[in-house]
């Protein structure tokens, strides 16, 4: 798979917005992967949310409502 956004631009951004972290080499690799998982489950959810309402489209309120759904489960 080929990565959009270089690795020096994830370490960049991550050092901008917490300058006090010590990152190790790979942790931008991590956070990547962690994002990948995140849409992926994003996308699981919103197509069960889909097919429950008998769309055959995901829409906007079916990822919105999905995303509300995982971000619960993962601050609970």
């Amino acid at each position: 798979m080929k990565r959009t956004v270089p690795r020096g631009t994830w370490k960049r951004l991550m050092k901008k917005h917490k300058p006090q972290l010590k990152l190790s080499a790979n942790a931008d690799l991590l956070v990547h992967l962690d994002f990948l998982l995140f849409l992926h489950r994003l996308a699981e959810e919103a197509r069960t949310n889909a097919i429950s309402e008998k769309s055959k489209t995901i829409k906007y309120e079916h990822i919105i409502s999905s995303a509300k759904i995982i971000l619960k489960k993962s601050r609970g």
